[in-house]
């Protein structure tokens, strides 16, 4: 009989006799003996029937409490001495040389161009002499990634020792950012970041300008662009894999390039110039030199024709202190505005413009940030521009799966997300959007009396 059925049959036998009447809690720790009796009983029946659960591997290993000392420093020792193997496993400079020399004794005639090739048959041999670490490098699925075109079945010795360069500078970097990992868990916080960035400075050329009171200013602004990309839904930490996969790592160590070219720097988020253009665009922007910016201080960012219904929305949904925006939220400010098309920035606006924290934007909600740009027209002496001529354009840019409603993705699917931001908190950039044909035009003109000349 089921142990259920049992147990409540019992306690549903009325108490009968001269017995004196049970109180309350009696009857209580009653049930609870008999249901431990009775359970025990039914479990131990079963017993045999959950041997196959002991087979099952352990899974989870709970991370050590603030308390467990000695368990929390096991666990740092044992990952340190892991990374160190790891490490250890990897290509140093003498191997990478000596794998360079194989494959060039062993290119496969005839060149193309200066280009030396190897076929699949040296391509194996160059595996078994290069040694156990290279093994991992020498099989038919990485040689038919790089076989393209050849007519004879080669693949370039070049590309092949790039691809091998590239992945031993992978596992590094990968080494390099866990050892900042204090949690162990796979992904960085921002003070583990931050530390990362600022032990890497003295080892960029590029940043051997910068005095160290600016250390911290540049640490955050090069932290910030990390976080404002890779964690959207700003939890605080990101994943190595994704520090990894991302181009942002490359643009900061190509700082170590002496050489680098003006262009490049002024392109490059991290180097100097870029930190220090936006630092002291943060600084002209504080005109009472208290360290933060008012939307005052804020309305003079860039051309000054923002509209004050986008910057109300700025410092209603961002970061503030007593009303004033600090230098880490300017950061995100300026990353949003600068990278329009990219989908975190559109993200970044978007939560601006919806107003109703609906997850779309409606017609309402266009016309409450157009009438703003109306508005500045009039003050400037510009005609006006019908709302619904405005409103009818923006959908047909952006095509919404709604008709009348346009989501967060219907703007990224666009490509036009950066035009349709820009038309609604910016009059210069609808401006220049209204006038974008004349300005072609012009353009052209320029170019044609150039050639001429």
């Amino acid at each position: 009989m089921d142990w259920k059925e049992i147990l409540r049959r019992r306690l549903a036998t009325p108490n009968t006799g001269t017995h004196k009447k049970k109180s309350e809690q009696e009857l209580k720790d009653e049930e609870m003996d008999l249901f431990t009796k009775y359970y025990s009983e039914w479990k131990g029946d079963r017993k045999n029937t959950n041997e196959f659960y002991k087979t099952i591997p352990r899974f989870y290993y709970r991370l050590p409490a603030e308390d467990e000392v000695l368990l929390q420093k096991l666990r740092e020792e044992s990952r340190a001495v892991f990374l160190q193997r790891k490490s250890r496993e990897l290509l140093d400079n003498e191997e990478l040389q000596n794998l360079w020399f194989l494959l060039d004794k062993h290119q496969t005639p005839p060149m193309i161009g200066e280009e030396a090739m190897i076929n699949y048959e040296n391509f194996l041999k160059v595996g078994e002499k290069a040694g156990p670490k290279c093994k991992q490098f020498f099989t038919a699925k990485v040689f038919a990634k790089l076989l393209h075109t050849d007519s004879y079945g080669r693949i370039s010795i070049m590309q092949f020792f790039n691809y091998v360069m590239r992945k031993v500078w992978l596992h590094q970097t990968r080494i390099g950012l866990s050892l900042y990992d204090v949690a162990g868990q796979g992904y960085l916080r921002e003070s583990d970041l931050e530390n990362y960035i600022l032990e890497l400075i003295p080892t960029l050329p590029q940043l051997d300008g910068l005095e160290k009171s600016f250390y911290s200013f540049y640490v955050c602004t090069a932290v910030r662009k990390f976080f404002f990309f890779l964690d959207p839904l700003r939890t605080g930490k990101i994943k190595i894999q994704d520090i990894l996969a991302c181009s942002f790592l490359d643009d900061l160590l190509e700082l170590r390039d002496e050489e680098l070219s003006k262009e490049s720097q002024e392109t490059n988020w991290f180097s100097a110039p870029s930190a220090l253009r936006v630092y002291g665009q943060y600084l002209n922007l504080d005109k009472d030199h208290n360290g933060m910016l008012s939307k005052e201080e804020l309305s003079r960012y860039g051309t000054a024709t923002m509209t004050n219904v986008f910057l109300d929305r700025v410092f209603q949904e961002c970061l503030t202190y007593d009303g004033e925006m600090d230098y880490k939220t300017y950061l995100d400010f300026v990353l949003a505005l600068e990278n329009r098309k990219e989908p975190a920035a559109l993200q970044y606006i978007f939560k601006l413009l919806d107003i109703e924290n609906k997850g779309y934007l409606n017609v309402f909600s266009l016309n409450y940030f157009f009438r703003a740009i109306q508005e500045l027209m009039k003050i400037h002496g510009q005609d006006p521009v019908s709302f619904q001529d405005v409103k009818d354009e923006i959908f047909d840019m952006v095509k919404p799966k709604d008709p009348l409603k346009i989501s967060l993705q219907d703007l990224i699917n666009s490509n036009q997300g950066d035009t349709v931001t820009t038309i609604l908190i910016d009059l210069n950039g609808f401006w220049t959007y209204e006038n974008r044909e004349a300005l072609v035009a012009n353009d052209n003109e320029n170019s044609a009396d150039l050639d001429d000349t």
